[in-house]
């Protein structure tokens, strides 16, 4: 499968904001929106009116590149939202949300989304106590996300039992146990991801 090799400033500044695809260096001074506050590439400072087709594109991109996710996949994440129960766009950002390398970010179990999904992919987690490294995997509600025993001997996981963790309203997390629950679905409201949605189902909806 594709993936993006690029820089990844370029993505936030390409969106006109953080992303927040590098852990620290996004809240610090060095993050490029800081520095250069405008797109990527020769005419990144022309002023641009954007279509309504071109809101669409750009929040579709911009809900991709959050979550690190290609064409495919995201596509296929929305027909699975559009046959569900309920509104298409929320639906969506939940299935995103609940992605295993998304639940182990907000966790605080890794600094990026990317971090998180290099380090599920290298077993580091399990899930109801059973080995999880498929970065894609949906967890449910009441599932229980640990940092394997082997991993935490880590200096990796030695440091972050030392932080304090603040996690979204539907989770739970015991930092001492490196150890994190699905209290609950998330709910709209919840979910502070800055993603206008209803652009992306008029999108795909064309």
């Amino acid at each position: 499968m594709s993936r993006y090799t690029d820089a990844n400033c370029k993505l936030c500044r390409r969106e006109g904001q953080k992303l927040f695809l590098k852990g620290e260096r996004c809240y610090s001074s060095k993050c490029a929106i800081e520095r250069r506050n405008y797109a990527p590439g020769q005419h990144g400072q022309a002023r641009k009116k954007q279509s309504d087709y071109g809101n669409q594109l750009r929040e579709k991109q911009k809900a991709k590149r959050f979550y690190g996710m290609q064409e495919t996949q995201f596509r296929n994440l929305f027909e699975k939202a559009a046959k569900r129960q309920g509104k298409t766009g929320e639906n969506l950002l939940i299935l995103l949300e609940t992605r295993l390398d998304n639940v182990v970010f907000r966790l605080g179990f890794a600094a990026s989304r990317k971090e998180a999904r290099q380090l599920v992919t290298h077993g580091h987690f399990t899930v109801n106590g059973k080995k999880a490294d498929i970065p894609s995997m949906e967890v449910k509600a009441g599932d229980v996300i640990a940092v394997k025993e082997k991993s935490q001997k880590s200096p990796k996981f030695k440091e972050i039992k030392e932080m304090s963790i603040t996690v979204p309203a539907w989770m739970s997390v015991d930092v001492d146990k490196l150890e994190g629950k699905v209290v609950a679905m998330p709910r709209r409201e919840e979910i502070d991801t800055p993603i206008a949605e209803h652009l992306i189902v008029e999108l795909y909806s064309k």
